[in-house]
């Protein structure tokens, strides 16, 4: 029977799954996919349900091999449970962030005690990139589960163990994390500092003798779980005749891995950015470290591997992904449940001093007073930012509506500081925090959904072209053909918007009554008669047309080439 520690601890646990599942999901429903993945990666996910080609991604007409279809064989399972995909999209990140906060709970509890697991894992909610992240349908909330399940696996066996099968599990979720985005292989560079430590006879790491066979296998479990998707998907490509599925192999396993770490042709940053990305981004969990800092010291000094094998693996972590020239924010997110596992046995103790839960509570009630006072001012003083702001958004007036959002999340700060104040500071700011990720969604996913998914652009064309008309895309984007409301021609996604303009035409020329050409205004060339151009409206800051057989002079040669 479990003592009453356990049930308190479980209980514990249950309440605070239950207030990060209202966090997290809070908004799913209400919006549909927004650039510049989501659409995508739904599009996807649709196109496999509707083909039957679960190999194979595709893009419209095209393959598309930027990413493996790991992510986008989830959404379509969810997809095909619930009956569509408004809601759908978003429940990969969900549970992949209910999972990753499972997670670190259970080996918070497993290497401390339930307490300590418990702050781990709230340390990791109240993370500002964290809960972004987990509320888009991007590919990173899934790799940030698999990489944490790799670490668990291999955490608690290197310091909890021997436990082969919970190490195996580690490796092979390391392997789900390759084929998910290509970068789950991080996991494994957590058995460098164990080496490490073990080398250097540290106490409680594991040390075992004659079990090589054992630790090979941690490689078997790692290769089966690539294998899984790479050896079906080399078959097929290698048994058909042409070079599309050979260029799709390619890309995939050598232009967009290898070549893309050591040769980045995006997001070129300097050699210090992601230490800029803690900083201005990890709020409020990177303003405990200096804290903390004397804390890892005398862990350092005790030789405490539960807190300097993750520490040490978070550094890995860090110069990995700074030494390409291509950086992204997201990359260095895995880090964050290993930070927090290394804080929280300390947080623990700091939460019972005086300054903390003072200074966690003024946190709090500054960041209502800045909520709601910027709120005021742009509701009241229209200023020229909220004007812009608006108009950017296509909203009414100055955007009156999304400012009233504004202010009730900073009344969400105030109310938390006022029920729990100064001696719960601590709660005031975690409670105000999130009150503020559950009403922004709810009131504002309603209020910019039709211009950030070009459902209502898509929906004025399909009006357009009445009941009989038929549709070509050109110069498209993802959410253009996730959103027609019918069976559209597409002349492919990459190629040159002068090439897919001229298909069009082509296209239209054999039914000119009934068929016209949707197009991101920039693909019009010197042919467009440009009084017969039908506006759509504009989305994301795109513009786009409706283009009927008359808007284009016969007697015209395309001079201009403009690229998307």
């Amino acid at each position: 029977m479990p003592s009453t520690d356990d049930r308190t601890a479980w209980r514990s646990f249950a309440w605070f799954m239950l207030i990060a599942f209202v966090v997290l999901a809070a908004g799913i429903g209400l919006r549909d996919p927004w650039p510049p993945d989501e659409p995508r990666f739904a599009l996807v996910a649709k196109q496999m349900l509707e083909s039957g080609q679960w190999l194979f991604p595709h893009r419209g007409m095209e393959l598309y091999s930027d990413k493996p279809p790991m992510l986008m064989w989830t959404e379509a399972a969810w997809m095909w449970l619930t009956g569509g995909w408004r809601g759908a999209f978003l429940l990969t990140s969900l549970f992949s962030g209910l999972g990753t906060l499972a997670l670190t709970w259970y080996l918070g509890r497993r290497l401390w005690d339930a307490r300590t697991g418990l702050f781990a894992a709230s340390i990791v909610l109240m993370s500002m990139p964290f809960v972004d992240v987990i509320r888009h349908a991007q590919i990173d909330p899934l790799n940030l589960f698999w990489i944490t399940l790799g670490n668990t696996g291999i955490l608690l066996h290197c310091l909890r163990g021997p436990n082969w099968r919970m190490y195996w599990l580690g490796c092979f979720a390391a392997g789900l994390g390759v084929i998910t985005k290509g970068v789950g292989v991080i996991a494994l560079l957590m058995l460098v500092p164990y080496v490490v430590c073990r080398a250097r006879a540290w106490p409680d790491v594991l040390r075992t003798q004659g079990d090589g066979w054992r630790w090979a296998a941690g490689a078997v479990a790692f290769l089966f779980a690539i294998s899984l998707w790479l050896v079906p998907m080399l078959a097929t490509a290698y048994s058909h005749q042409g070079t599309t599925y050979l260029a799709y192999v390619n890309d995939i396993l050598f232009r967009q891995t290898a070549e893309r770490y050591a040769n980045s042709w995006q997001h070129e940053e300097a050699p210090w950015f992601f230490l800029v990305v803690i900083v201005s981004g990890w709020l409020p969990t990177w303003l405990l470290i200096p804290v903390l800092v004397p804390r890892w010291r005398d862990a350092l000094r005790m030789r405490e591997p539960r807190v300097w094998i993750p520490l040490a693996w978070c550094v890995l972590v860090l110069v990995f992904f700074s030494i390409p020239r291509g950086k992204r924010e997201i990359y260095i997110l895995p880090m964050l449940p290993m930070l927090a596992l290394a804080m929280a046995p300390y947080v623990v103790d700091l939460v019972k001093t005086r300054w903390l839960p003072r200074l966690a509570f003024w946190i709090t009630v500054a960041c209502g007073v800045v909520f709601t006072a910027a709120g005021v001012w742009a509701l009241t003083g229209a200023p020229k930012a909220a004007q812009r702001i608006a108009k950017g958004y296509q909203l009414a007036g100055h955007g009156e509506a999304l400012w009233v959002w504004v202010i009730a999340v900073g009344a969400g700060f105030l109310l938390a500081a006022l029920v729990c104040r100064p001696r719960r500071g601590v709660a005031a700011l975690l409670a105000g925090m999130a009150l503020g990720w559950v009403i922004w969604p709810l009131g504002t996913y309603p209020l910019l959904n039709a211009n950030e998914s070009t459902r209502a652009v898509m929906a004025a064309a399909d009006e357009a072209i009445g009941p009989d008309g038929q549709m070509a895309l050109v110069a498209w984007r993802e959410e253009n053909l996730l959103q027609a409301k019918r069976p559209v021609v597409e002349f492919g996604f990459a190629r040159e918007a002068a090439l897919q303009l001229a298909d069009a035409r082509a296209w239209q020329a054999a039914d000119p009554a009934h068929r016209f050409i949707f197009a991101n205004d920039d693909a019009l060339d010197n042919c467009v008669i440009t009084d017969k151009v039908r506006p759509m409206g504009t989305a994301n800051r795109v513009h786009f047309v409706l283009l009927p057989a008359d808007a284009t002079d016969p007697a015209c040669t395309p001079a201009i080439t403009k690229a998307l």
